[in-house]
C-alpha cells in the first residue's frame, strides 16, 4: 500500500512559520493563502493552506499561540499528533472542509520534510517514476457569456485545452461556440458546492445542453434529483465526483460507482487519507485527474508532483500559477509539463 512507503519515514521538527501569500485571480477575487515551512536537520518542508477565507488566515497568523508540533516523530506519529490540535485555535471554520484544507498543509509540509531528512523525493520512495502532466486550463467565461474568453486562449495557443463551469446564464449561442471549438474536456456544473459562493443550482435545461453539445467531455458534480438524474441514463461513465470526493468513504457513498474522479489533495486532510483512496481507485479501475484550488506556491508544486506519478496523461486542472492571473502574459508553459531535472521531497520545482 502507499501509505505504508512513507508512514515510517523519521522526521524531526525544530521549528515552523507561516507566511501569507495573496494574489488576484482570473476568477474575479483574490486569493489569499498561507505557506507553511517545518524545520528540522537543515532541511524545509513546506505546505499551502488554501482555506477559502480571508479571515482565517489572518486569525492563524495573528493568533500568537504556536501549534505544540516540534520534537521527533515518524510521519505516521506526526500525523497522529496533529490529529489531537486544533488547528482553527478554537473558531469555527467557515465550511467544515477548511479543517482539512489546513491539515493538508501540515501534512504536506511534513511529508515534504522528511523526504528531504531522508535524502530522497516521493517518486523514489513510492518507486514510481516522475512523467510529463498533460494540464487543462480553468476559467470562466466573461459577462455576458459569449465564449470570446476560450477563443483568445486559443488563438494564443491552439493545443490548450480547457476545464469550464457552465451556468445557467449560458446562452445557447455561447454553448455552441465552445462546442465547435473541441477543446472543452471538463464541464464542472458545481451542483455539489452547496451553501458556497460558486453554487449552481440544479437546471434539468443546462444540463441537457451540456450533455448533448459536449459528448466527449468530462461532466462534474452534477446535483442529481428526480429531474436530473434521468438526464445521465448511459452517460454515467462521463460523470465526474470533486466537492464529496475526502476519502475512500466518501468514493463509496457515491450514487453508482464512477469511473473517473478529481483528486484535490487537499480535501483529503491526511496523506494516508489521500494514498488510501489512490489506492482504492487503482485497484477498483477508477480513472483519476488532478485539481486544485488557486494555490499561490508551494502547492501547486505538489499537484503537478502528485499528477506526475499517478495520472499524468489525464486532463487535469492544475495548469501552472501563471494562467490564474487576471491578465496573463508572456511566455506560458505549454502542456504537457516537463519533470525536474533534480526533484527533491514532494515537490516538483521546475
Amino acid at each position: 500500500m502507499l501509505y505504508d512507503a512513507v508512514a515510517g519515514l523519521d522526521l524531526n521538527v525544530d521549528e515552523y512559520s507561516l507566511e501569507r501569500r495573496e494574489r488576484d485571480t482570473s476568477s474575479g477575487f483574490t486569493r489569499m493563502t498561507t505557506i507553511v515551512s517545518l524545520r528540522g536537520d537543515g532541511c524545509v518542508g513546506r505546505g499551502e493552506d488554501v482555506t477559502y477565507d480571508t479571515d482565517a488566515h489572518l486569525s492563524l497568523r495573528d493568533s500568537g499561540t504556536a501549534f505544540d508540533i516540534t520534537g521527533e516523530y515518524t510521519l505516521d506519529s506526526f500525523s497522529e499528533a496533529l490529529s489531537g490540535i486544533d488547528v482553527f485555535h478554537g473558531e469555527t471554520p467557515g465550511q467544515t472542509v477548511f479543517r482539512n484544507y489546513r491539515r493538508w498543509a501540515f501534512e504536506s509540509a511534513a511529508l515534504d520534510l522528511a523526504l528531504k531528512q531522508a535524502d530522497t523525493n516521493l517518486a523514489d520512495r513510492l518507486d514510481r517514476s516522475y512523467d510529463p502532466v498533460r494540464f487543462v486550463v480553468s476559467t470562466r467565461l466573461e459577462e455576458p457569456p459569449t465564449g470570446d474568453r476560450v477563443l483568445e486562449w486559443l488563438d494564443r495557443d491552439s493545443d490548450l485545452e480547457f476545464k469550464l463551469d457552465p451556468t445557467s446564464e449560458w446562452p445557447a449561442e455561447a454553448i455552441e461556440r465552445l462546442a465547435a471549438t473541441d477543446a472543452v474536456r471538463i464541464l464542472d456544473l458545481k451542483g455539489q458546492y452547496h451553501g458556497t459562493t460558486v453554487d449552481q443550482p440544479a437546471d434539468p435545461e443546462l444540463y441537457e445542453r451540456v450533455i448533448e453539445s459536449f459528448p466527449e467531455a468530462l461532466i462534474e458534480d452534477p446535483e442529481l434529483n428526480e429531474e436530473t438524474e434521468p438526464l445521465f441514463e448511459g452517460h454515467e461513465p462521463r460523470v465526474t465526483w470533486d466537492y464529496p470526493i475526502r476519502g475512500v468513504d466518501t468514493v463509496k457513498e457515491l450514487p453508482w460507482e464512477p469511473e473517473w474522479l478529481n483528486i484535490k489533495p487537499s480535501r483529503f486532510g491526511s496523506v494516508r487519507s489521500l494514498f488510501d483512496t489512490l489506492d482504492y481507485c487503482r485497484e477498483h479501475g477508477i480513472q483519476m485527474f488532478g485539481g486544485g484550488q488557486f494555490e499561490l506556491d508551494v502547492g501547486r508544486e505538489h499537484l503537478h508532483a502528485i499528477a506526475s506519478l499517478f495520472y499524468p496523461d489525464a486532463p487535469n486542472d492544475v495548469a501552472p500559477k501563471a494562467y490564474n492571473d487576471p491578465n496573463p502574459s508572456g511566455g506560458l508553459p505549454s502542456s504537457p509539463l516537463t519533470p525536474p531535472t533534480a526533484p527533491s521531497g514532494l515537490s516538483w520545482d521546475r
